[in-house]
């Protein structure tokens, strides 16, 4: 038993600083954004990198995503003789939940984890070291773009899987099921709300790469300096953004539509 007692003690402990060393690194992130403004080029080069390249897989995933809702969602509105509800039903799923969620994870698990393993292998090799010797914050010149352009990908990304998901969702229920085209869209367009849905999708979708940013860059920065240090960082990247993105959807999601 006190064996046990000490160990959660240990384990209290280092989680506890690990979180103040994290909520530090935040803090000096988000103050070296001022520094990236005047250097647009840093931010351009960090979004095709983070936003840009996992464009092919939010495309794809939110296409197929898109078609499995519109055929299972059709067989399902059809017991209730509702075939004509399914891009209600489509693009809400898409827009409230899926799209945020399904390309925030699908983020971390391309750009999170190569966020974490570019800023590791930083760190290994001495670069960042190198920087400081020369007088260049690191945190400025290196985390704080990747940062930056973390959080303003994410939501473009979302609006992109949740508006080639609905697509994927009419070629299926239009195309293949027999759904009327012209109910498809005025149905989505009359029931979709701009505030409940539309918005409350972007916040969350901001809020995601908020935090997925957060971690992979952390992660990278806190890393033991060796090969096998890196690997365990982008790991615990993958692992703990995927539990940050379902705990804090299920905690907006309650503040958003709770009272409806």
């Amino acid at each position: 038993m006190i064996e046990f007692l000490q160990y959660l003690g240990k384990s209290t402990r280092i989680s506890f600083t690990k979180l103040g060393r994290g909520t530090y690194f935040l803090l000096q992130a988000i103050s070296g954004i001022s520094g990236v403004l005047p250097r647009p080029r840093l931010l351009i080069n960090q979004m095709y990198s983070v936003g840009v390249l996992s464009f092919l897989i939010i495309v794809i995933s939110g296409l197929f995503v898109g078609m499995v809702l519109g055929l299972q969602g059709y067989y399902i509105l059809s017991d209730f003789g509702a075939e004509e509800t399914l891009g209600v039903m489509v693009a809400a799923s898409l827009v409230r939940e899926l799209g945020p969620v399904v390309s925030a994870l699908l983020f971390a698990g391309r750009a999170g984890s190569a966020l974490t393993a570019e800023i590791g292998l930083m760190k290994a090799t001495e670069q960042l070291a190198g920087m400081e010797m020369m007088a260049v914050d690191p945190i400025r010149r290196v985390i704080s773009p990747r940062f930056l352009a973390g959080l303003l990908s994410m939501p473009l990304l979302a609006a992109l899987f949740s508006a080639v998901g609905i697509l994927g969702g009419q070629l299926v229920g239009t195309g293949l099921l027999g759904v009327d085209e012209g109910a498809y869209w005025s149905q989505m367009q009359a029931k979709l709300d701009f505030q409940d849905d539309i918005v409350n999708g972007i916040i969350k979708s901001i809020v995601f790469g908020f935090v997925t940013s957060w971690i992979a860059l952390f992660e990278g920065y806190d890393a033991m300096p060796t090969s096998e240090g890196v690997s365990r960082a982008t790991t615990r990247t993958v692992v703990n953004s995927a539990f940050s993105i379902l705990g804090l959807d299920f905690i907006l999601t309650a503040l958003m539509f709770g009272d409806n």
